[in-house]
């Protein structure tokens, strides 16, 4: 996957933009765009906060937009305290999708103030009525580099790519199930975190649908009992790291697709480092501290995140024995600024604080040891893989249904899905069904401490 740049945009600072940008009286209008770098590998810019250029501040013509310099001294200010990125936004509303001379000239003279005035890079931006944007960079003063993906992030995953776009506009995304359908995900970047029961499905099911780069994390090691339900495992494999035996087979039937192996628990700094790179996250874990860190990493770096679990409570039968009351698969789809997996109830304080005991003094806590898939019932190798095999194809069905869009309804209806076998029943949630709390910033990137958690600080700022 050959990607320099991306801007990253949550549906709440795209829609302000938007709104800002055009007010329905098909003059042009700017804003400042204030972004968190995350540069490692390649820059990701992630859009945290506008600063609308008043309307009657400026000189506003259909096609032609001067604007007072007054405003770029408060954004330089602003982004300075911060180390933040600067984008100067304007939109075109006749629908141009194309940097025009105009723009070009006016570069010559912004982009220098900018970057000089932050020591940092700085970029221009177009919008066009149906909020499609497209970005360049400029890492001196006059040599513009474009951005190769802006991505929305919010009830649909909004994608415009420089490649293939025109003056007339974006590229379109394919149709879902087409074949068309996998070299748009070819640009694509996403992480799985759990690489085993329902995680080694979800990545394999992402990598034969043509993703161009799977980062795949997860500290455990291959045992004997894992083989009823991890793909791609064997016996020839047991004791070697989960990621290595899974990145090993993507490889054979991959060899296109980059595989990035972090053997290391997602609640460690360099876990975080890795999946912070990638477009989209996958959860695929079994704890609260696994749910709680990608809840963090959803909001702190303006990713998409989709969580899957699955669970088959028992209960006790008259002659003394055991059977099962119901068979779940969920999955909850999470924004940015929409409603987090502890508002939704995933996980809370409670079990934190149980799996933190777990950690620290087993022996207290061995009355409140997780039962594991079957609750009630001790399974060394349950067998389950049927159940992951639908919970993840749920799981993957949803992501695509957020970037080919295909539901004959918003997908704003479709927060989270929760499957019951026994009951042969569906239920569906919407976002509005819950309330979010706003626990956490949004795209603020690779601040001190990392994710705001002590643990995972250090005496050094990450760049």
């Amino acid at each position: 996957m050959n990607r320099r740049h991306t801007l990253v945009l949550p549906h709440q600072v795209a829609t302000q933009l938007r709104q800002h940008l055009f007010p329905g009286d098909g003059l042009e209008a700017a804003a400042l765009l204030l972004c968190a770098n995350v540069g490692q590998a390649r820059d990701k810019l992630l859009g945290r906060e506008v600063i609308p250029v008043p309307h009657d501040a400026c000189v506003r013509k259909p096609n032609f937009l001067t604007w007072p310099g007054e405003y770029v001294e408060a954004a330089i200010d602003r982004a300075t305290q911060r180390g933040d990125v600067i984008i100067a936004v304007h939109s075109h509303p006749g629908g141009f999708y194309e940097f025009s001379n105009a723009d070009d000239e006016s570069d010559k003279v912004l982009m220098g103030a900018l970057r000089h005035g932050t020591d940092a890079i700085a970029g221009s931006a177009i919008m066009v009525p149906d909020g499609a944007l497209r970005a360049r960079l400029y890492h001196d003063d006059r040599t513009a580099t474009p951005v190769d993906l802006v991505m929305e992030i919010g009830p649909d995953l909004r994608c415009w790519w420089n490649e293939g776009a025109t003056p007339n506009g974006p590229q379109r995304p394919p149709m879902a199930f087409t074949g068309a359908m996998r070299g748009w995900l070819s640009r694509l970047s996403v992480c799985v975190v759990g690489v085993s029961g329902t995680g080694s499905i979800v990545a394999e099911q992402l990598t034969r649908l043509g993703i161009g780069e799977i980062i795949l994390i997860d500290f455990d090691k291959l045992e004997e009992r894992n083989l009823n339900r991890i793909l791609n495992s064997t016996v020839a494999e047991i004791g070697i790291d989960k990621v290595e035996m899974f990145a090993g087979a993507i490889r054979r039937y991959r060899p296109d697709c980059g595989v990035v192996p972090v053997t290391q628990s997602i609640a460690t700094r360099e876990a975080v480092l890795a999946a912070c790179a990638s477009d989209v996250l996958f959860s695929c874990v079994d704890t609260g501290e696994g749910r709680h860190i990608a809840d963090r990493l959803s909001a702190f770096f303006a990713m998409p995140l989709f969580d899957v679990g699955v669970a088959i409570p028992t209960e006790p039968t008259a002659d003394g024995g055991r059977r099962i009351s119901e068979i779940y698969g969920r999955v909850d789809y999470v924004y940015p600024g929409g409603s987090s997996l502890m508002d939704r109830g995933v996980y809370d304080g409670a079990l934190l604080e149980a799996e933190y005991l777990a950690r620290v003094a087993p022996q207290a806590h061995a009355q409140k040891v997780a039962d594991g898939y079957l609750r009630g019932v001790h399974e060394e190798a349950p067998g389950v893989i049927t159940l992951n095999m639908r919970a993840a194809s749920a799981c993957v069905i949803e992501f695509l249904a957020r970037v080919f869009p295909f539901r004959q309804f918003p997908n704003e209806a479709h927060a989270r899905t929760i499957f019951m076998l026994a009951e042969a029943d569906e239920d569906i949630f919407a976002e509005g069904r819950f309330t979010a709390g706003n626990r956490f910033p949004i795209a603020c990137g690779p601040t001190e401490p990392l994710l705001g958690l002590p643990d995972l600080g250090t005496k050094g700022r990450w760049t």
